[in-house]
């Protein structure tokens, strides 16, 4: 995996307008691992995408109707197959994590970068996601110098009390194994489905 102008090369390039420029852009100094699927527990579909490019319809799922005016993002989104969605510049902040503290520091939006898994707390993740998710964590702690492995929180450690994932399913130590292994020239994920749902709502009005 290659970052190049805080982009991953890998990833397939969804601009989200829910971000703004960090306080300081050089403080890139932790990572905060989500899960998030649209309707909850369903792993199909552009949802997701359409929620951080605003035009999320309500009308498409009940569960829309209390989330679509909602204004969030994330950096990435590793979906179930392994393949990545960027929607905000690593360089930028990303609203990811909300009211949160990390070792006494609030706000963590300002020094993170957001990572979501597309899954659920009730749901165990894929072989094909910690892989994924073990070579961009590594290939962030190589680009940003602040970032390092003991500097990767859930959002539920930031969140306490108000998020509860990745939840119990998300394995620490399959992770970390993963993260300190050497890397044996994985294969990039194929781009997918590089659409961008803001364009997509327009035609269909």
């Amino acid at each position: 995996m290659i970052i190049r102008d805080h982009y991953l090369s890998s990833a397939c390039q969804v601009a989200s307008p829910n971000c703004d420029d960090r306080p300081d852009p050089e403080d890139v100094s932790l990572l905060v691992i989500h899960c998030i699927s649209l309707p909850p527990e369903q792993f199909t579909g552009d949802y997701i995408d359409q929620l951080f490019c605003n035009c999320l319809d309500p009308n498409d799922h009940p569960y829309f109707q209390d989330i679509h005016e909602l204004k969030v993002s994330a950096h990435l989104l590793i979906r179930r197959d392994g393949s990545i969605r960027q929607y905000v510049s690593f360089h930028r902040r990303a609203w990811h994590a909300g009211v949160s503290k990390y070792q006494d520091r609030e706000r963590c939006n300002d020094f993170s970068i957001g990572i979501e898994l597309e899954g659920a707390i009730s749901v165990a993740y894929t072989d094909a996601q910690y892989r994924c998710l073990a070579d961009v964590c590594r290939t962030l702690l190589a680009n940003y110098p602040k970032l390092s492995s003991q500097r990767i929180a859930g959002h539920s450690d930031i969140a306490p009390g108000r998020k509860n994932d990745p939840g119990p399913f998300f394995d620490w130590c399959r992770f970390n194994e993963l993260l300190s292994s050497v890397a044996e020239s994985p294969a990039e994920p194929v781009k997918k489905g590089c659409r961008n749902p803001r364009q997509q709502s327009k035609k269909r009005h």
